[in-house]
Formats: C-alpha cells, sequence, structure tokens
C-alpha cells in the first residue's frame, strides 16, 4: 500500500499546491475559473477525443459492465436521498445530497489519475463511468429539480437535457472520438500530435484547479457533509464491488470501476448547486472533505484491487 500511495502523492500533492496558491490569494479566483475553463473545454477535450479515437469501443463495451455500476449507484443514491428526507430536509436538497453521494471527479482527477496509476486500458471501462455519470444521473438531477419546481416533467424539461448535453464538451469530445474511431481511420500525425501536446496540459492544470477551487470554499453543515463523503467514499465503491459480484463483472474492468467510484465528490456538482441556489455550501464541504479524505481512501481501494 505504500508504493501505491506514493505514486497517488504526486496527484494530490499537485492539488495541495493549488490550494496553497488559493489561499494565500496567488492565484485570484478569477484565474482559478479562466484555468478551469482551459481544461474544460480545450486541454481535457483533446485527452478525451484522443482516448475514444483510439479506443475500440465495440472492444469495452459491456453491458453488465453499465448495468453494475448504473445499479449500484442507484442504490447508493437512493440511500442518501432517504437519509436526507428522513431529516425532513426539502426535495430539492435531498435530490443535490444524493447527487454529491455519487458522482465522483471522474472528468478532472479520475481520467488522468487512473489511466496513469492502471495504465491506458483503464480509459475505456473509465470513459464508460463517465458517460453513466453525464448522461444518466446529470439528466436525472436536471429532470427532478426542473419538475419539482414546475410540478411536472414536460417537453420543455427533454429540451433543456438536450442541450445541457450537447453543450458538455466532455459528452461532445468522446462522441466525437469514437465516430472518428468507428471510420478505422487514424488520426493524420500532426492532428495526433497536436492532441497529445494539448491533452498532456489536462492533468496538472486540471488538478491545479480543484486545489485552487478548494481554497475559496468554507465549510457549513459538516456533519452532513461529512456523511455525504463518506457515502462517496466508501459505500459508492463497495456498492459498486457488490455489483460487480452480482453481475459478473471481474478482473481489470472490476477494478477499475470500483476505482472509479471512490473518487471524491466532483466539483461541477457545486457548479450545479450554486446554478439552481440549492445547498452550495454544503456541497461545497463535502467537496472539501471527500477531496482531502481521499488522499487515503482512494489509495486504499487502489491497492486492495492491485
Amino acid at each position: 500500500m505504500v508504493d501505491i500511495f506514493l505514486k497517488t502523492l504526486p496527484f494530490f500533492a499537485v492539488i495541495g499546491l493549488g490550494y496553497v496558491s488559493g489561499r494565500a490569494r496567488f492565484f485570484s479566483v478569477e484565474a482559478t475559473a479562466y484555468l478551469t475553463r482551459f481544461v474544460f473545454y480545450f486541454a481535457l477535450s483533446a485527452m478525451l477525443f484522443g482516448f475514444a479515437a483510439n479506443l475500440d469501443i465495440g472492444a469495452v463495451f459491456s453491458w453488465p459492465f453499465v448495468l453494475a455500476y448504473t445499479l449500484a449507484t442507484t442504490v447508493v443514491w437512493l440511500v442518501v436521498a432517504g437519509v436526507a428526507l428522513v431529516r425532513r430536509t426539502s426535495r430539492e436538497v435531498a435530490v443535490f445530497e444524493a447527487h454529491a453521494g455519487v458522482i465522483g471527479n471522474v472528468g478532472f482527477l479520475g481520467i488522468p489519475m487512473l489511466s496513469l496509476l492502471l495504465g491506458p486500458d483503464a480509459v475505456g471501462p473509465v470513459l464508460l463511468v463517465l458517460a453513466v455519470d453525464l448522461i444518466v444521473f446529470s439528466s436525472l438531477l436536471t429532470m427532478l429539480v426542473t419538475g419539482l419546481r414546475a410540478g411536472r416533467v414536460g417537453l420543455q424539461t427533454f429540451g433543456i437535457l438536450a442541450v445541457g448535453l450537447a453543450k458538455n464538451p466532455m459528452i461532445v469530445s468522446v462522441a466525437l472520438g469514437i465516430l472518428w474511431g468507428t471510420t478505422g481511420l487514424t488520426l493524420p500525425g500532426p492532428v495526433n500530435e497536436f492532441l497529445t501536446l494539448l491533452g498532456a496540459a489536462a492533468t496538472p492544470c486540471a488538478l491545479f484547479a480543484i486545489g485552487a477551487s478548494l481554497a475559496g470554499r468554507s465549510a457549513e453543515r459538516v456533519e452532513i457533509a461529512g456523511w455525504i463523503a463518506f457515502a462517496k467514499l466508501v459505500l459508492h465503491p463497495a456498492a459498486v464491488a457488490a455489483a460487480c459480484w452480482t453481475f459478473g463483472v471481474n478482473g481489470y474492468g472490476a477494478g477499475v470501476m470500483i476505482a472509479a467510484a471512490a473518487l471524491p465528490v466532483a466539483g461541477n456538482v457545486f457548479i450545479l448547486a450554486q446554478h439552481y441556489g440549492v445547498a452550495p455550501q454544503r456541497v461545497s464541504t463535502a467537496i472539501l472533505l471527500s477531496t482531502a479524505a481521499s488522499v487515503l481512501t482512494v489509495t486504499g481501494v487502489i491497492a486492495l484491487i492491485s
């Protein structure tokens, strides 16, 4: 486990460097926002397109894999939402707590870290996890919040979902990469080198941006945020492991799925909470706590599956 910890430490050290820079105001909030935008729209998109374009999706895609992850995530989602409702919180807050309890930082942290720690073959399974998170559970969040506020789910809701998916550069870059891969053509040399060069900036910039963004977060309802972090770091990977056993998903693919489920709460959950005005500080605290604790929990999970 010490060896795995030493391998994961540089990733979290870059996050820590970003955090210190943010706290010292050497890296401003505006600078963090623009760095995040660069990663989201350019560097990470280039990395994802390059991965997907060189991926044999037919060899990677597996219905048992997708069903196992979706079912396990749904169970944890329902548990966290149920606990929130038992506390007599509002249904909108319950939805966001549940969302934070299952959506990990797969894009900014998972793809670069797991592909390096578990090997390039991890990219395919991680992309499947990312697709389920974005298409299934992010859509579920939008439908529920919109439906709760409007009193019903109408055609306008599905229009919002479609526009949101079409504007997400991670979904667009993966979809375009897969389409290119189906042609059987290899990327031209200069294009491939361009994507490699730009994509190489995704890992350090994304990790630094995570740390810098955490520096501006203040704690609120720590006990509830701690429960959400526990659900994300412990319950989610445990449920995924159980689902893998149930659906017969084993070996390398199961290990990658469990590791992806053990990632801390994603930063975009806070963006959504802020957008809808639903418990942004609580979600922010859950992101802060889960990211700090994941130094040990992610290391432990990767050591176990290795």
